[in-house]
């Protein structure tokens, strides 16, 4: 054990997340290069910074073109390790088989034997972004195993992170596999399919007309007929000259009939494992009642996604892979350390600086040491109230801190995330004014406390709120002229600013190649006198 920074005193280092806020030096569409920060300023000009990556790799998500999430961010900052996510954490749990041991499965299976169709939606390829057409097939070949006896595909043509013109050469290999499982005791077809960009695979609600499209053909059997996929695709193909993605809808039909209609008594699993474009049509499966579009018959079925779409709201309430099993983290070392922590945010990131922080696990590690709170968020449209409960989370914190009870702080001001997926440029940039003046509030308190904050981001989002178009360079215009407002997280990196007034004697920066979110938690534990445990990712100081 060394010294730390604080020469064994105890003082607190206090971590802020601010969700949503990445580092772009783009200026058009940046909310938080518009607005009137000169706390943010400050820290930029004063003190010590890091650009940290928190999308993709560094996350454990199968590629870089996989923008992070608050989820597997905070996993990352608590856990001080990177965990398979996404397409990995579904292949070891299909490897493993303990995919097929999951009480979600199990009910998938009973709907089957008992004599209702078990339904595959998803995109069909080996894309490897949203989904992998081997996830498919080893679900297919399982339940077959397990004697259900009637089986439907419903397909959507990818075109996108795959060959623009690549259908067939997913449907016919397919089409032979599934010619092999065949036999007088299993009936499985392709039942639906098209174009992901036309059909089904909307995100951020952008255009529920596409959910509505999906639901007519995969659901009602509604639509334009073929005899097969095959016919479909060189149909569409030679009538329209479009690419995959944006081929019509289709329906299979056998003796005048849809071969495969959604119906009372059925499961559905929707097997792409990435969420953004998961999480609509998981609504129209799920919701009770849903304002979007009419779904004319809402069939009675047992739902299930690949994961869970969206950690917040839970979407969907069934799934077959759960998130990475985390050990070692740093709330459950600090605990054993009996080092006292406090973690705070309103209900919209309440679950991720505590269970997401601590492993995707709930409750405390040692009640003694630790304390939560949750201020509850606003029930309005994020952008009517733009500042959140920032004030609140801060008054809160401030308290915390000039209580002298805490070692380690921790906070998540959602606002840079939650506004930016309103779209709201306008509303985006006042959110960041107002976590701009939480900061310099916190940061006194610190001051007083002769303490250390880490300030830094679990992804991006506030930082480009304009869709730019990838040839051009500039944001992209619809059909009136008007800037297309972007709503989804970044690609970008997120920086990490060392607030310190005292000790910056007792340390210096390290060298760290390609640094990421996961190398926050060591960083912390040696500020507070601690080695990293081995399996962390490396310290961003060295203690002198």
């Amino acid at each position: 054990m060394k010294k730390g920074i604080f020469n064994g005193e105890k003082k607190p280092v206090v971590t802020i997340i601010m969700d949503g806020i990445g580092y772009t030096e783009r200026k058009e569409g940046n909310a938080i290069a518009a607005a009137f920060t000169p706390t943010l300023d400050m820290l930029w000009e004063k003190y010590p910074k890091f650009m940290l990556k928190a999308h993709g790799t560094a996350v454990g998500l199968p590629s870089d073109d996989d923008m992070g999430n608050s989820e597997v961010g905070h996993n990352a900052l608590g856990s001080g390790q990177v965990f398979a996510q996404g397409s990995k954490l579904v292949s070891n749990a299909i490897e493993s088989e303990k995919i097929f041991a999951s009480d979600t499965w199990k009910k998938i299976v009973e709907k089957g034997l008992a004599g209702g169709t078990v339904h595959f939606l998803g995109l069909f390829s080996d894309g490897n972004v949203h989904s992998h057409i081997d996830h498919l097939k080893a679900l297919v070949k399982k339940i077959k195993a397990e004697g259900v006896k009637k089986v439907r595909i419903h397909t959507l043509l990818d075109g996108r992170d795959v060959g623009e013109t690549s259908a067939l050469e997913y449907v016919l290999p397919f089409e032979e596999f599934l010619s092999d499982l065949r036999d007088e005791s299993f009936d499985v077809k392709i039942a639906s399919g098209g174009g992901r960009m036309v059909i089904t695979m909307d995100r951020y609600d952008a255009n529920w007309a596409m959910v509505e499209a999906g639901w007519k053909t995969h659901v009602l059997g509604e639509g334009r007929t073929f005899a097969s996929a095959k016919e479909a695709i060189e149909t569409y193909r030679a009538e329209t000259g479009k690419i995959d993605q944006d081929l019509p809808a289709f329906v299979i039909e056998e003796n005048g009939e849809p071969v495969g209609k959604i119906l009372d008594g059925d499961a559905v699993v929707f097997y792409n494992f990435r969420g953004d474009r998961a999480i609509e049509i998981s609504r129209a499966f799920e919701e009770k009642d849903l304002p979007y579009f009419d779904r004319v018959r809402v069939p009675d079925v047992f739902f299930a996604g690949m994961l869970e779409y969206d950690g917040d709201k839970h979407i969907p309430s069934h799934f077959l892979v759960s998130p990475p099993e985390i050990s070692n983290t740093m709330g459950e070392f600090l605990a054993k350390n009996k080092v006292p922590q406090f973690a705070a945010s309103e209900t919209q990131k309440y679950g991720h600086v505590t269970y997401f922080w601590n492993g995707n696990r709930s409750g405390y590690f040692d009640e003694e040491f630790e304390e939560y709170a949750e201020i509850p968020s606003d029930i309005v449209p994020f952008e009517q109230r733009p500042w959140m409960q920032c004030a609140l989370i801060t008054d809160l914190l401030i308290e915390k801190i000039k209580s002298g009870k805490f070692s380690f702080l921790r906070v998540n001001f959602p606002n840079g995330d939650m506004v930016g997926h309103t779209g709201d440029f306008n509303a985006a940039r006042i959110s960041v004014e107002a976590l701009d003046i939480c900061l310099a509030r916190i940061l006194k308190a610190v001051d007083e406390a002769k303490g250390v904050a880490i300030i830094t981001a679990d992804h991006g989002n506030a930082d480009e709120m304009y869709e730019i178009n990838k040839k051009t360079g500039l944001p992209s215009v619809d059909s009136n002229g008007k800037i297309k407002s972007k709503t989804s997280h970044t690609l970008n990196p997120v920086p990490l600013y060392i607030y310190d007034n005292f000790y910056t004697e007792n340390y210096e920066t390290a060298e760290v190649e390609a640094p990421g979110l996961a190398n926050v938690a060591a960083t912390v534990v040696n500020m507070l006198g601690f080695d990293a445990p081995e399996m962390w990712e490396k310290s961003l100081i060295n203690i002198k």
